[in-house]
């Protein structure tokens, strides 16, 4: 038996897709994707089913693709697939073998969407899907937004597994003997997913036998925490925030007023740019330092005696730019910026137009933005924080050149790279690390 119902009402309480939607299943032939489309079909769904080869397993890859063929036929669906050359997709875009086939079957499961005339792209991660990507990104660093895991819908994409866990996938494949194929390369641990579904999980599982069940509660939680502070932070908006002409004006009574301060003020300034560190800035000074000024490179705050002056920059800035980690060439104003990533741990030396990260410690999207006030780094070869604008005074950077420069931000907050300065000591190559991302800037 198959849990049908359970199925459906996860569907329909994440509004998935509805009963006459057309769904394109993403199949790898695996334990998971096997699974989603038994229930599909036993459910009612009308839906096809795409295979992507990426002919890195030779044989194996063939017979993954053939099972798939099968399967769609013996369901008596549409069946979707394609050969790619992903070795020569690696080549040609200096991207990891896993950004290749990553980037590749999502391009394609979009355009089969909309060739085909699908409503949605099905994928089948599961809560221990959830459970690896909350560890990532607890193990690299993020904010509350990184606690609430793979959401179960994403614009087109929707993951309908995501109320079974792989305990119970297993044992729902053993139950109705239902065949499936295993892709090897799953048992590696190269690669820090991987590490973690067979090394930590384990241990975890050893302390909290319910692991899954106790994260999944825990995403609920953190998902309607996440919506707590958005609401809480849209009524202190209306509550402080007055539109004055091109101005707003934020009362500092409300503010000094704020519990927890630091996280509401946080989020209150984010959208305007500012960091962490400012914030900081900006609460130490609340009581002693009017007149002071506060800058991100659209917007300024002034601190006023009664209130805060936020005012958007009438002079043209180069405004913060996000880089997804499938990206290999970005312009940000007069420089080009390259990426490259290596599995080798390759060192670029004595190049300040140049940098070797460990890719390992990256949170994605990076962002490319100016200077701005707060910011600090490591400096390379140093241990101790140095701010920004002392740094640039001791290089004797000039004050209209300073707001050109581009800064490279982790997804955490963290300063990588004062481009053509230096990096940050953080972020340094070691004997430890695996896998490489060189950056190199060029002046256009």
């Amino acid at each position: 038996m198959l849990p049908v119902k359970l199925f459906t009402d996860f569907i329909e309480h994440n509004n998935l897709f509805g009963r006459s939607a057309n769904v394109l299943a993403a199949v790898s032939g695996g334990m998971d994707s096997v699974i989603m489309v038994h229930l599909l079909k036993t459910a009612g769904f009308n839906f096809g089913i795409a295979h992507c080869n990426f002919q890195l397993r030779r044989d194996e890859s063939l017979n993954d693709q053939e099972f798939c063929s099968q399967l769609a036929n013996q369901l008596g669906v549409p069946f979707y697939t394609i050969n790619f050359d992903t070795l020569n997709y690696v080549s040609d875009k200096k991207v990891s073998t896993q950004m290749a086939a990553r980037e590749l079957r999502y391009q394609w499961f979009e355009q089969i969407r909309q060739q085909a005339g699908y409503d949605v792209v099905a994928l089948a991660h599961h809560q221990n899907d959830a459970i690896e990507t909350i560890l990532l990104n607890l193990t690299r660093g993020t904010g509350i937004a990184g606690l609430h895991g793979i959401l179960p819908k994403n614009g087109s994409l929707v993951r309908p597994m995501l109320f079974l866990n792989r305990d119970e996938i297993q044992s729902l494949i053993a139950d109705n003997q239902l065949p499936y194929v295993e892709d090897s390369s799953n048992a590696s641990v190269k690669y820090a997913r991987n590490k973690i579904r067979h090394e930590v999980i384990p241990k975890l599982k050893e302390l909290n036998p319910g692991l899954e069940q106790t994260f999944n509660n825990n995403l609920e939680h953190f998902r309607a925490l996440e919506t707590l502070l958005q609401q809480r932070v849209g009524e202190v908006k209306k509550e402080l925030f007055i539109q004055s002409e091109d101005k707003i004006h934020i009362s500092l009574a409300g503010i000094k007023g704020l519990e927890p301060k630091r996280l509401l003020l946080f989020n209150l300034l984010q959208e305007f740019g500012f960091n962490e560190t400012t914030i900081d800035d900006l609460i130490s000074a609340l009581n002693k330092h009017a007149g002071r000024v506060f800058e991100t490179p659209l917007y300024s705050l002034l601190l006023d005696r009664d209130k805060l002056i936020l005012t958007k920059k009438s002079d043209h800035v180069l405004q913060p730019l996000l880089i997804s980690q499938d990206e290999h060439e970005i312009r940000y104003g007069r420089y080009k910026l390259n990426i490259l990533h290596d599995d080798s741990p390759l060192i670029v030396k004595n190049n300040p137009l140049a940098l070797s990260a460990d890719a390992g410690l990256l949170v994605y999207p990076l962002t490319l933005r100016p200077w701005q006030q707060g910011d600090y780094f490591y400096p390379l070869g140093m241990k101790t924080a140095k701010k920004l604008s002392d740094y640039f005074i001791s290089q004797k950077v000039p004050l209209n050149e300073k707001k050109e420069i581009p800064l490279l931000v982790n997804g955490n907050g963290d300063i990588i790279w004062v481009g053509g300065y230096r990096s940050d000591n953080r972020y340094k190559v070691n004997d430890n690390t695996k896998k490489v991302t060189i950056f190199e800037l060029y002046k256009i």
